[in-house]
C-alpha cells in the first residue's frame, strides 16, 4: 500500500492525496493554523477510515452470514490528548444498522469480529484510545 501527498504552497495548509489505488483527497487546516478550511484535517481523515475499516467489517460479515442487511452506519466520536501528540484518548463506535430480521447477537457478533480481530485501523487506534461502541438495530 502506498501514497503521495502533496502540498498545495504557501499561500495554505492543503494537502492533496493520491493513493495507491488511484484515488484522490484532500485535507486542510483550520484557519488558525494556517489552512483555508477547504478539506478535512488529517486527523478526521484517520478517523473516517476507521470508521469506514468497521463498517466494512460489520456489513461483510453480516453478508457473508446470509443476512439482509440493507443498511450500516457508523458515527465515530472521539476525544484528543490535550498535549502533543495529540492522539486519540478515547473513541466510541455508534453502529445503526438495518435489515429484515437481523439477529441481535450477529450483529453483536460482527461489531465484536470486527474490533477483536478485523479492522486493523482501530487496532492500531487502541494503542492509544479506549475504544466502546454501542448497536441499534433497525428493522425494515
Amino acid at each position: 500500500m502506498e501514497c503521495t501527498i502533496d502540498w498545495g504552497g504557501p499561500e495554505g495548509m492543503l494537502f492533496v492525496a493520491r493513493t495507491g489505488s488511484g484515488h484522490i483527497t484532500a485535507m486542510d487546516g483550520a484557519p488558525e493554523g494556517g489552512g483555508h478550511n477547504l478539506a478535512p484535517r488529517p486527523m478526521e481523515m484517520l478517523l473516517t477510515g476507521t470508521g469506514g475499516c468497521a463498517a466494512y467489517d460489520v456489513v461483510l460479515i453480516l453478508k457473508r452470514g446470509r443476512h439482509a442487511v440493507s443498511h450500516c452506519q457508523v458515527k465515530l466520536t472521539a476525544d484528543r490528548a490535550e498535549t502533543d501528540p495529540k492522539v486519540f484518548t478515547k473513541i466510541h463506535f455508534a453502529f445503526t444498522v438495518t435489515g429484515k430480521n437481523l439477529p441481535a447477537a450477529a450483529v453483536e457478533r460482527a461489531v465484536a469480529l470486527s474490533h477483536e480481530k478485523y479492522c486493523s485501523a482501530s487496532a492500531m487506534l487502541a494503542k492509544t484510545a479506549d475504544i466502546t461502541h454501542s448497536v441499534t438495530i433497525i428493522d425494515a
